[in-house]
């Protein structure tokens, strides 16, 4: 669905976005993620035509951006960090004039705004002003913009941002149902979104790549340790020297019992091990129960912070992380 191949962004001597490559597959929620300045916002302003490219290529259907920017541009809805509204318009007028815009033919431009508003569920306020609504309801029509015309990609630049509890899980699960029809790229600094929402994650720092895989499959990357959170029942000295017993287990750390009579451990391995099974039927040998058992893994903000700020790590795919990005947004880039 979309290529990004080898693309470099630079501002005189400042590179913004080096030698970036990856691929999103048709009805993929790809998680676009990056400390600021990382190059997230150039690379999605490129992406959808709407600043050119020092060198690379960005093909959306096998359509290049930059040789056929019209046709492609068509296939694109973008949401910017800060929605590009007019807020003497009612709801209703905005979107008439967005799909005016997008050329969405007049005899189904009706029934489309129609259905784009019941899908992001806008109806209600249709005739009310957009600067009387709230921040919630802005985003949903901020949302409705994108959708115009049924584009085959959307870019989402922090859905989130500003909202309370309930509209974000709201817009959540609006981004969850467009991947249904639509292949989206969700940018996004709140992590427990991205994972929960996205079918793959890529972070970028500096303007490079430096990982892309699935969210259940990042840590691997880092021949991370897996944890067990264990409490038993019995006494501690002999429940520490059975597990010692077990191979797998790199460490094992003690913590303060909540119970009298039991012990409280956490138990690290590598974590691609699994050593539930083990320390079930090394616990039963020696008859002391097991009351509680929970796995822990490496968090997708731990993921983050590693790859971010080690200067020692090296991408993945064997690039160099270099500069930072100058962010560029336009309220009017429809």
């Amino acid at each position: 669905m979309i290529e990004v191949k080898n693309l470099v962004k630079r501002y005189g001597d400042h590179i913004a976005v080096d030698d970036l490559s990856f691929t999103v597959e048709k009805g993929q929620i790809l998680g676009f993620l990056g400390p600021n300045g990382a190059g997230k916002s150039t690379t999605m302003n490129i992406i959808t035509g709407y600043i050119s490219a020092t060198e690379g290529t960005v093909t959306v259907n096998g359509l290049d951006i930059f040789e056929e920017p019209e046709k492609v541009k068509q296939m694109i809805g973008y949401l910017p960090e800060f929605p590009p509204l007019y807020p003497e318009l009612t709801v209703l007028e905005y979107l008439n004039f967005v799909a005016d815009i997008k050329k969405v033919d007049r005899q189904s431009r009706s029934q489309m705004v129609k259905d784009i508003m019941e899908t992001t569920k806008i109806t209600d306020v249709k005739n009310r002003l957009i600067k009387h609504l709230s921040k919630g309801y802005k985003q949903r029509v901020g949302l409705a913009q994108a959708i115009m015309g049924y584009p085959e990609l959307i870019i989402l630049d922090e859905p989130t941002v500003g909202l309370d509890p309930k509209q974000i899980i709201e817009i959540r699960e609006l981004i969850r149902e467009l991947s249904n029809n639509h292949t989206v790229i969700l940018s996004s600094h709140i992590m427990q979104e991205v994972s929960a929402v996205c079918d793959t994650i890529l972070i970028i720092d500096k303007g490079k790549r430096v990982l892309q895989d699935k969210p259940e499959n990042l840590s691997i990357h880092f021949g991370s340790k897996g944890g067990l959170k264990l409490v038993v029942r019995g006494d501690k000295d002999t429940v520490i020297s059975e597990l010692n017993k077990i191979e797998k287990i790199t460490n094992l750390e003690e913590s303060e019992a909540l119970e009298e009579g039991t012990v409280s451990l956490t138990l690290y391995f590598r974590e691609d091990d699994d050593i539930r099974e083990e320390v079930f039927f090394s616990m039963s040998s020696i008859k002391m129960p097991i009351l509680e058992m929970q796995s822990i893994r490496m968090s997708l903000e731990d993921i983050f912070i590693k790859v971010t700020q080690d200067d020692e790590l090296h991408d993945i795919n064997n690039s160099e992380i270099t500069d930072e990005e100058e962010v560029v947004t336009d309220a009017g880039n429809l």
